[in-house]
């Protein structure tokens, strides 16, 4: 596979979107190809499950185990249908979400089986990691106080403080035990120093060159 799957993860409100929309911008300049996507969702099936796992439903909530599930069929769909199609073809996937926030929000933000996540994410992708993931660190309170700012609050979005400072727990002991593949940004930061942040990342782990 000759692409790049450069994937963003973080808790919520944490600039995923916009931080993908300035890389894609600055990947286009320099001639390369690019597709944007992002789990769940980045299928038409997926759509369906993305609707699924992130509306309100007070009378049929939706358990921990299908919610691990729907995620782990989301991915496999996206994997065929989209990931190694546009790798093989030599693009650059730039993904909002991917594997490393299974084992944030399933494993440590609901408690399940590290086991089983690990599992299940080797089953949906036959074991393709990210060549680089952005995560973009930010306070709990902060990226929530940006998604209240913004609009209404999905299911995972509601989820109490607790849940979200466990998931953001994950996620720093991901980055710990992957520093070559995780790699942190300060989401923080005003977004134009975010984007210099992680371009540096980028070319510094010679995942692109701004040399034609």
């Amino acid at each position: 596979m000759s692409g790049k799957l450069i994937v963003f993860e973080g808790v919520e409100g944490s600039g995923k979107t916009t931080q993908m929309q300035l890389c894609s911008q600055w990947l286009e300049t320099l001639s390369v190809l690019v597709i944007l996507t992002r789990e769940p969702g980045g299928t038409k099936l997926g759509k369906h499950l993305r609707q699924l796992l992130l509306e309100k439903s007070e009378d049929k909530p939706v358990g921990e185990v299908t919610e691990l599930l729907l995620y782990a069929a989301d991915r496999a769909q996206h994997i065929e249908q989209e990931i190694k199609p546009n790798l093989g073809a030599g693009k650059y996937i730039l993904c909002d979400r991917y594997t490393d926030s299974t084992i944030a929000y399933q494993g440590y933000g609901r408690g399940l089986s590290m086991s089983l996540i690990n599992q299940l994410n080797y089953i949906a992708t036959g074991g393709l990691q990210s060549d680089v993931t952005i995560w973009l660190d930010v306070d709990v309170e902060l990226g929530l106080s940006r998604k209240r700012g913004q609009s209404k609050l999905d299911r995972i979005e509601q989820e109490t403080i607790d849940f979200h400072r466990r998931v953001q727990q994950g996620y720093t002991e991901l980055a710990a035990n992957y520093p070559s593949r995780i790699f942190r940004v300060d989401g923080s930061l005003n977004q134009e120093l975010v984007h210099e942040n992680i371009k540096e990342i980028l070319i510094r782990n010679s995942v692109i060159s701004e040399t034609p």
